[in-house]
């Protein structure tokens, strides 16, 4: 066993033994099977991911260290623990999740073993588990979990709305979770609404030539 991975898993013991307040640890653990999955569970490249959305449209923060946390009020916390490479840190995370204070784990792994999300959540359970497929053809091995082990999973790539179910689970005990989410949902209403007048009053041909 590699160094880092023995820290790591002693770390995370460590970290939940401590009991520390709520307001200290994360509330969103993100785990990914390999850093190559970083793109798209986090900045998404093309496509937004699960960063933009915590912190551009809900104003969560990265919390890097567990025994200091940033100012927000809200943030989460980001590890690569690959169930086939490393399956005993992977385990060491989910057994420890709940006592660190997670309130939900976004899982996300790529291949036609994406395994990360099912083990995670069944070792995490009954804490949520939202699972995300990070290639198309990982979504058959990620939403294939049998009856009795649940596992929250959106579509290939999407991490960005895996962040926002993340934060309606988080809604139910928090307010100002609630009231984020509900703002960012009525600046997308009020963007439909703003193309749909400038369509409209423009014509088709003039709203399609603006950019050009």
């Amino acid at each position: 066993m590699s160094d880092s991975v023995t820290d790591l898993i002693d770390r995370l013991h460590d970290e939940a033994a401590q009991d520390r307040p709520a307001e200290e640890t994360p509330d969103v653990g993100i785990v990914m099977g390999s850093d190559s999955d970083l793109e798209t569970m986090m900045t998404g490249g093309e496509r937004r991911g699960a960063y933009d959305a915590f912190v551009d449209e809900l104003g969560f923060a990265e919390q890097t260290d567990y025994e200091r946390a940033p100012d927000a009020q809200f943030t989460f916390e980001t590890y690569v623990t690959s169930a086939h490479r490393t399956p005993d840190l992977m385990t060491a995370y989910a057994e420890t999740a709940e006592e660190r204070g997670l309130e939900v784990i976004i899982a996300g792994a790529g291949g036609k073993s994406a395994d990360l999300p099912n083990m995670t959540a069944s070792i995490a359970y009954p804490l949520p588990v939202i699972g995300v497929p990070v290639q198309e053809k990982s979504v058959d091995s990620v939403i294939g979990m049998p009856t009795g082990a649940p596992l929250v999973a959106v579509d290939a790539g999407k991490s960005f709305n895996a962040a926002l179910s993340a934060a309606q689970i988080l809604a139910r005990q928090h307010d100002e979770v609630r009231d984020r989410l509900v703002a960012y949902h009525e600046d997308l209403r009020d963007g439909v609404g703003d193309v749909s007048r400038k369509l409209h009053d423009s014509g088709t041909p003039a709203f399609r030539d603006r950019d050009r």
